[in-house]
Parts: structure tokens; sequence; C-alpha cells
């Protein structure tokens, strides 16, 4: 069995450049002409503007009384009006993001990381909140649960859509979805559902994705990782050690496989930068099959720590072929990118600070949210220097030959 290390810190938020604060105000105005379409009448497009400029702000917490202070309101009724009952599209809102992000941060070469992240909660009432494992908290807590998308290219990442993960505790009482404004019968949908519910409009919004990657809850879903496939998305998902799948005639085991490799088949690399330096690990990569008549191929990668062997962590990878070891690696490491893109969305757009109960109300918020991160993204990157190119390097090696090299069957 496996034993996945902690993933390491990821690095604090770069300060803005002086210089590109300066962009500013053309930044701003260039969101709301993006937004117009989907908020409707002029009110509502000032409250949302006004939404997002206290999200930005320097308020302590960006609820809905202290946002309603940086926007000059005697109370939150306005907010709470927004975020409830006034008319306006999230759907057109987020493709609208869609189209923002890739204006300004679109590259070949972009990964879609999908991820989930918990919102600590009091009492039982907000949509999807129960006892559930909360990553931020490390533990079983009281908490609802989002799945995200996140985009990360050569010039910046960010979050890119959200749903709200339903317990069955949810989705078995009827009354309890229609208190927060949910039809009696929505049906349960796991995190891979909801992953592939994000990828789906991102592809319908027009969003090029070289690559998709996430952890061992959407690795381990064969459905996803078929839907993905029918696609032609290339994937890169983190598996179990008991994860067992075919390949052409062939079954694996992730475990048996990674107890067969040699010592002398690993290779240091780093997976990219974080707060302490350079993600050093250890890596083998094995071709499982590429098909002459095909552009794409099934590969095992493997990442060891360095200072503890017995740490390990696979990935189950379709991909183009001949893919060097390298690119895999730096693809590994990008998933790394939305713990950082949560950390800013919390710690500067009050991801984390909403105060609704209904599920309107959280996919407004997030909404919103995610078009203040994303125009943070776009000013941070307005002065970065062109990328440098990547030099191609050496291939991983084919299974049929490691395992002739062992001696072991069915090679």
């Amino acid at each position: 069995m496996s034993t996945v290390p902690a993933a390491p810190p990821v690095p604090a938020p770069e300060p803005v450049d002086p210089a590109t604060i300066a962009t500013w105000p053309a930044h701003r105005a260039e969101v709301a002409d993006r937004l117009a379409p989907a908020l409707g009448t002029a009110p509502t497009r000032a409250r949302a503007l006004a939404y997002l400029d206290g999200l930005l702000s320097g308020a302590e917490r960006k609820n809905g009384w202290q946002l309603a202070e940086v926007n000059g309101d005697a109370d939150p009724y306005g907010i709470q009006y927004l975020l409830n009952r006034a008319r306006w599209s999230v759907t057109e809102a987020r493709t609208a993001l869609c189209d923002y992000v890739q204006a300004h941060l679109g590259d070949p070469q972009a990964v879609g990381i999908i991820d989930e992240t918990a919102f600590l909660k009091k009492g039982a009432h907000s949509a999807g909140v129960a006892r559930q494992y909360s990553g931020t908290a490390g533990r079983v807590e009281n908490c609802q649960v989002g799945v995200f998308l996140a985009y990360a290219g050569a010039r910046g990442y960010t979050l890119l859509d959200a749903e709200l993960y339903l317990p069955k505790g949810w989705t078995n009482e009827p009354a309890r979805l229609q208190a927060v404004g949910l039809a009696p019968d929505t049906p349960l949908a796991t995190k891979p559902q909801l992953a592939q519910r994000l990828l789906a409009r991102a592809q319908e919004a027009g969003v090029s994705l070289a690559w998709v990657v996430g952890d061992t809850v959407y690795g381990h879903s064969g459905k996803l990782r078929t839907w993905l496939e029918a696609r032609d998305q290339a994937y890169l998902l983190a598996v179990p050690a008991h994860e067992n799948f075919l390949v052409g005639w062939h079954e694996y085991v992730v475990g048996e496989v990674f107890a067969d490799l040699a010592e002398e088949d690993w290779q240091r690399l780093s997976a990219g930068p974080g707060s302490k330096g350079e993600r050093w690990y250890d890596w083998q990569c094995l071709v499982l099959a590429e098909a002459e008549d095909a552009d794409k191929g099934y590969y095992l990668l493997f990442r060891r720590s360095c200072a503890q062997p017995e740490q390990w962590q696979a990935y189950l990878v379709w991909g183009p072929q001949a893919c060097d070891v390298p690119t895999l690696v730096r693809i590994a490491g990008s998933r790394w990118r939305i713990e950082s893109a949560f950390e800013m969305a919390k710690q500067e757009v009050g991801l984390d600070e909403y105060e609704v109960r209904n599920a309107r109300g959280w996919d407004r918020h997030m909404s919103l949210a995610l078009w203040a991160l994303a125009l943070l993204s776009v000013v941070r990157a307005a002065c970065l220097p062109p990328p440098d190119p990547q030099k191609k390097r050496a291939g991983p090696g084919s299974l049929t030959a490691f395992r002739r090299a062992r001696g072991l069957a069915g090679g």
C-alpha cells in the first residue's frame, strides 16, 4: 500500500508590482464590460461591481456587514438581495469568465486541475453542510465542500468554476433540499461527477486544456477517465496502490507494478518550486500501451519521496505518445497550483467568508469571488516576461522491456 506524503506548502502569492497597479482601472473596466450581459439591469450591475470591489478591498473580513461598510451602505440588505433574489445569470457569468481567462492567461499547454476545498460552518441549515472530511482542517468537520476547476498556464493560474457537493444526508431529504432552493428530486452527484460537469462546461465555453490533473478522488473514477478519453482529453490522475485497470488484454495493479520497479531506474527531478525551494522527488515512468494507429498512449508515472522512499504516489496517464519524463513531472507538479489558488482566494477575495444558506447564494458568491480572483491573476500576469521555451528530454521506458528485463510473465 502506498503512503502518500503530505503536499508541500505552496508559495505565498507575489505582491502586485506598482507598475501593474497603474493599469487597474482599465482591467476593472474590462471586467465590468464582460460581466454586463450576465447581470441584467443597471442597478444589479452596480451592486455586483460594488460586491467585486468589496471582495478586492482590504476589509478584514469579506462578510455582508463589512462589505456593506466598504460600499458605503448602512446595512447588508443590498448584498443579500444581490446574492439571493436579484435576477441575473450565473451561467452567463461563468461563460464570460472562461472567455476572460482565455483572453489573458490562455496557453496551448494549459492544465485543468480538479480538486475540492472545504468551508467550515456552524449549524445544519446551509446547503450541503454536513460532518465530512475537510482537507482544510485535516479532519472530519461540520462543513460545506466545493469541487473546483482551476486553469493553469505559463502566465498564471486561477479558479475557473465550482460546484457545491451535496452528501447523501441532503439528497435523501427532499424537504431539506427545497429549504435551500434546490429541486426536491436533486440526485446525488459524486465528486468525480461534479468534476466532469465542470470540465464539460469549460469545454462548451471554448476552454482548451492540454491536460487534466487531479488527485486519487478523481483518478479512481473509471467513468471519469473513460469520459475524458472519449473527448480526446489527455489526463494525469493520481491513483491508489490498489487500483487495477485493463490496458488491452493486460490487467495491472498499481502496487504490484511499483513493487517490481528497479532501484537503478529512478530519476531525481524537481516537480517545480515551492515555498522552500525546488520540490525534489524520485520518479519512474513506464509505457503501458502505445498503439501504432493512435496519437495517445497509457503510462504509469511513479513519484517517491527522496528522504522516505516508502512514501510514494502513482499517476495513471493517458496522453501524447513519446511524452518525455520531465514534461510529465511538470504536469504532475502543476496540481499544487490549485492549492495556491485556494489560498489566494481565501486570503484575498473572501472565497470562504460568505454568509448565505441557500444554494443560489453559494453559486453567486462563488461566481463573483472567482471573477475577483481572475482579475487579480490577470493584473499580476500583465508585467510578466515571456516564458522560456521548453527543452525536449528523454522519454519513459517501455513496460514490455521492463517486464522482459525482470523476467516477468505477460511481458
